[in-house]
């Protein structure tokens, strides 16, 4: 069957845009060719500093014959009715409908429209060259003469050629015959702009990599990263040294080469003296280079491995040299900032943060850092940790911020407070936290151990939250400028991970009380915020939301430790058939008493009369028995938070409710009677309300 080969060479593409604009090209053709009715085998997009290319194996050499029957109005039905139906069936009069009967609705009028099956050649001609016009570039540019013209086509950068072919393999694949912004599609492409800068002609996929090949350019970037990162390994072995990998780089420097070529640069080894972290930060965003270790050793070498995109006749000695200048001045610099910054304490520097302003409507960095530290001395005892550390800690926790090292490489906050730290002598536990105090952000993220960092950490989470909670900012749709998601993920996770008993709304009312006259945060909203997010992490765990809602919906459910351990009863006590049947028949009392409710206009919400129960039929007597003891039974475990207990006590409810659905008829010709047996099914809805809303349960 025929394939697409698609190529659109331009002048760049920047290296944080091609993986994506790969996926964007093949989800834009190969959802146009299926919504038209187009099916394919196969289809792979490709990107290089260059190009964009797609590969769509299996197409149809033409698409098939569409038959479909269209339902106009009744006959006799208002003009425009009539009109609008032609129009939309591509009919001239209503001579070309037929009419057909329907025995409940009378005559109407029926369209049948045949569609020939088009070449698919004349389709990819139609759907290119929109799909190239409107292609989702971040950022995108116009260039030359015609860029003054309406409609001038805008790309990421000068597009410089298409090849667009289409056929077999047994035969010559076609052009697809198309043009955008004054460039017609064709056969041609080039290589390597360096090293094999001659037009090359193409007519179908297999060819086209090939030719590549020879000229110099790898078109996929898995495979480039690849070549990088084995050969970057093999020089380091040959060296004694072995690569510290670093696969975010690795992404971003195969997104700027197309033929990959590794070398090895040095420096000085005095400049080791510099925290190893801020070396890396340097060489990683300065130049692109990964750095190496000693071999068999934490510590770094005085090396690092670059990745040019030139085979240079001498070797790479001038590329080399040159990268090492600009490395040699960049770690100068580095050492600069890290002598200067030695030289003054944390604290001598809390003084410039009275002047950074965090929020306009929430004060200044000094600011926050004063509410989060009253606040980490107050969550201190409930963590374990000591009061006073957590309040030191907080009060430097942000210091590095105004750092000439941070300044230059803000990635390394909280990193190089912690070197500050331990180098003017603090706590080890204050060291710990003010680089352990951002943790996690992410949820793959380690969780802190240090009862201080965790202090300082759910302080500094749980004061965002509040504070743009206060100020209405909160996160809408897919906009969550603050990470306040980010935020809430972590605090959950410390209290989680940390096995933490806290009481989320006295937390949050501490935190409020320390905006000192700011508007409120609305306690009970920001934990709906909590429980969302929550249901996210757990379902991610692989626990049912719905079970969450049914334990949420519970007043004063804010102690999220127990909220997981109770949905985890409830997963393993509705897993059984006890579990199962209980909640039957739990819906089918909460339906009867929805029903009766509306129609008496009252709530059964009173405790049922316990001798009317005991005077009336044997399922009555044992379900009025049962649940009284059962609800007794589940309270007092609950209040011991001996979930399991609680559980196996609702599943004695199982027989005595079935049989009582079985025996006894609720709605009984005596209205005492009647209104008794509606106050037991409510007071089975209420002994279930003791370990969860069973009403948000699903099933």
């Amino acid at each position: 069957m025929p394939d697409l080969l698609l190529e659109l060479r331009s002048e760049e593409i920047p290296a944080r845009m091609q993986r994506r604009a790969a996926e964007d090209l093949k989800k834009l053709v190969t959802d146009a060719l299926v919504a038209r009715g187009f099916l394919y085998e196969g289809a792979k997009a490709f990107s290089t500093p260059r190009r964009l290319a797609l590969h769509i194996a299996g197409l149809p050499a033409r698409g098939e014959a569409v038959r479909e029957e269209r339902r106009g109005p009744r006959v006799g039905a208002p003009e425009a009715a009539v009109q609008g139906f032609l129009k939309g069936a591509g009919l001239t009069s209503l001579d070309q409908a037929t009419t057909v009967t329907d025995p409940k609705k009378g005559e109407f009028y029926l369209a049948v429209i045949e569609r020939p099956g088009r070449a698919t050649l004349d389709v990819l001609a139609e759907l290119l060259p929109e799909i190239i016009k409107s292609f989702p570039w971040p950022k995108s540019m116009r260039w030359g003469a015609a860029s003054a013209e309406p409609g001038a086509l805008r790309w990421v950068r000068p597009l410089q050629s298409i090849v667009a072919t289409f056929g077999p393999e047994t035969e010559t694949p076609e052009v697809v015959p198309f043009a955008v912004g004054g460039i017609a599609a064709g056969t041609t492409t080039y290589g390597h702009r360096f090293l094999a800068p001659d037009a090359i002609e193409v007519r179908r996929f297999d060819d086209y990599i090939q030719a590549l090949e020879r000229a110099k350019v790898i078109l996929d970037p898995e495979r480039r990263k690849d070549v990088i990162l084995h050969d970057a390994r093999d020089l380091a072995f040959a060296r004694g040294l072995d690569l510290v990998e670093d696969e975010g780089l690795l992404e971003e420097v195969s997104g700027l080469v197309e033929w990959p070529v590794v070398l090895m640069g040095s420096f000085d080894e005095a400049f080791l003296d510099i925290p190893a972290e801020a070396i890396r930060a340097t060489i990683r965003a300065n130049q692109k280079c990964f750095v190496l270790r000693k071999g068999g050793s934490e510590d770094l070498a005085p090396a690092f491995i670059l990745v040019s995109n030139l085979v240079a006749s001498d070797g790479g000695q001038a590329i080399t040299a040159g990268n090492e200048r600009v490395v040699r001045a960049r770690l100068s610099d580095a050492k600069f900032f890290w002598e200067t910054d030695k030289a003054v304490r944390l604290e001598d520097r809390l003084p410039k943060l009275d002047a950074i302003v965090f929020h306009e409507k929430l004060g200044t960095q000094g600011q926050r850092i004063a509410r989060i530290a009253a606040l980490a001395k107050e969550l201190a005892p409930l963590v374990g940790a000591d009061p006073a550390l957590a309040e030191r800690a907080t009060r430097l926790a942000k210091a590095d911020l105004v750092t000439e090292m941070v300044g230059e490489f803000p990635e390394l906050q909280g990193l190089m407070g912690r070197k500050y730290a331990t180098l003017q002598g603090e706590h080890a536990s204050v060291c710990a936290a003010l680089e352990e105090h951002y943790k996690p952000v992410g949820p793959s993220d380690r969780v802190p151990s240090d009862p201080v960092s965790i202090a300082v950490a759910l302080a500094d989470k749980l004061d965002t939250l509040v504070g743009f909670w206060a100020i209405d900012e909160k996160p809408t749709g897919s906009k969550d400028p603050f990470a306040l998601r980010r935020a809430a993920l972590g605090v959950i996770r410390l209290i989680l991970d940390r096995g933490l008993r806290l009481r989320l709304l006295e937390q949050v009312g501490a935190a409020d009380r320390g905006l000192a006259g700011r508007a409120g945060a609305d306690a009970q909203d920001l934990l709906g915020f909590f429980a969302d997010r929550l249901k996210v992490y757990l379902r991610d765990q692989g626990a049912r939301h719905d079970l969450i809602d049914a334990v949420f919906a519970l007043l004063g459910q804010d102690d999220l430790l127990m909220v997981v351990r109770r949905v985890e009863a409830l997963r393993q006590f509705l897993d059984t058939e006890d579990g199962k049947n209980l909640l039957a028949g739990y819906k089918r009392a909460a339906n009867i008493l929805r029903i009766e409710e509306k129609k008496d206009g009252r709530a059964y919400a009173s405790e049922p009369d316990a001798a009317l129960a005991a005077a009336g039929e044997p399922a009555e007597r044992a379900l009025a028995e049962a649940l009284a003891k059962a609800r007794e039974t589940a309270s007092a475990s609950v209040a011991r938070e001996a979930f399991a207990e609680a559980m196996q006590a609702l599943s004695t409810l199982r027989a005595p409710v079935d049989a009582f659905f079985q025996d006894v008829t609720v709605n009984a010709p005596d209205p005492k009677l009647r209104e008794n047996r509606l106050l037991l099914l409510n007071a089975l809805r209420a002994a279930t309300r003791e370990v969860a809303d069973f009403s948000k349960i699903e099933g």
